[in-house]
């Protein structure tokens, strides 16, 4: 289970809205077959893995080894749970059952009615950890969130003029890159839009540009030389004025007194998953005030500005810290969930 687990990881940022699965058949004390979920609308981790058994009548005498339930709903591929039936399998040994309502203990089911032997909650605190965005989907009915910001040794997150540029050094912004084509959307604020005009593209790591995200509540941001509206990527604009589907941007509508449950709900209808807010510091308050946010990631700099925009505060301790060159990251959890 535990190469299982791996194999899974190999697919993060590639298959969402799909969860993150890895497969191993083994027959005696050799693997035969292994394989993993490579891509939103490409073959299970479980196909994966029984194509790769080059002699199929060893299968009636093995166990397979898969980190979430086997789907038994026809997506964009069919169920999982018929084809492991078919071939007969003797053992499934399960992580953890699939949050999924379509699923939810019917590829269990389907399976034990073939007369397979199914042993469940192997290692199943790592299989829910690496299909976090996934459950919290599910059971929560919105994106999983993490908070993202770089503040200097003294507090801030940016000058008193809101330039922020750079903070962090080029490896934490690197980082930062990589991060982007794990999420399904990165989110940020009026301010960060209007003086920082990002690009929110995952220009310095190889893989997929999130869906870009920008809170401007009374469309006041409307310069034609925004990068966000430069096409590269989908994106949407929350605010307080009107729903609109543009050219180059989604612009949707939102109570000013619900705005931050309305953004998650419309993410979660668009079947976004996870989002990263990265800035600026009201915009990732207001999901602090809101208690809507699982992890943070905050970079702290050597820098020091004296005075400026105060940086957010979160009233815990770091889960870990992690030093990159003069940088130090630390990471936070939201306990209450």
């Amino acid at each position: 289970m535990a190469r299982a687990l791996e194999l899974g990881e190999l697919g993060r940022g590639y298959v969402s809205p799909n969860p993150m699965v890895g497969c191993v058949i083994v027959h005696g004390d050799k693997i035969i077959g292994e394989g993993f979920h490579q891509k939103c609308g490409g073959p299970h981790a479980e196909v994966n893995a029984i194509n790769r058994v080059k002699e199929k009548d060893l299968l009636k005498d093995s166990t397979m080894y898969v980190t979430l339930e086997p789907c038994s709903h026809f997506g964009k591929t069919p169920p999982c749970a018929d084809l492991i039936a078919r071939n007969k399998l003797h053992r499934v040994v399960i992580a953890t059952k699939d949050p999924n309502p379509e699923v939810n203990g019917n590829g269990i089911k389907i399976l034990k009615q073939a007369g397979i032997e199914v042993i469940e909650g192997v290692l199943e605190k790592r299989s829910v950890e690496l299909n976090r965005r996934f459950n919290t989907f599910h059971r929560r009915q919105r994106p999983y969130i993490i908070l993202k910001w770089a503040q200097t040794g003294d507090g801030f997150l940016a000058r008193e003029d809101f330039a922020s540029k750079w903070i962090s050094n080029k490896y934490s912004r690197q980082m930062v890159h990589k991060w982007r084509t794990e999420e399904d959307a990165v989110l940020v604020g009026k301010n960060t839009l209007k003086y920082d005009n990002p690009s929110l593209t995952a220009r310095d790591w190889k893989g997929n540009n999130p869906v870009r995200i920008a809170l401007d509540p009374n469309l006041e941001v409307r310069s034609s030389d925004l990068n966000l509206l430069d096409g590269t990527a989908r994106t949407l604009i929350f605010n307080y004025l009107q729903d609109k589907a543009g050219k180059s941007a989604e612009y949707i509508k939102v109570d000013p007194d619900k705005t931050i449950l309305q953004i998650c709900d419309e993410l979660c209808q668009r079947n976004i998953q996870s989002v990263i807010v990265e800035g600026g510091s009201l915009t990732i308050s207001r999901f602090i005030e809101s208690d809507l946010w699982d992890e943070a990631r905050v970079f702290e700099s050597e820098v020091r500005f004296e005075k400026g925009i105060p940086a957010p505060k979160l009233q815990m301790n770091p889960s870990g810290i992690k030093s990159v060159l003069n940088d130090q990251l630390y990471y936070y959890e939201n306990g209450n969930h």
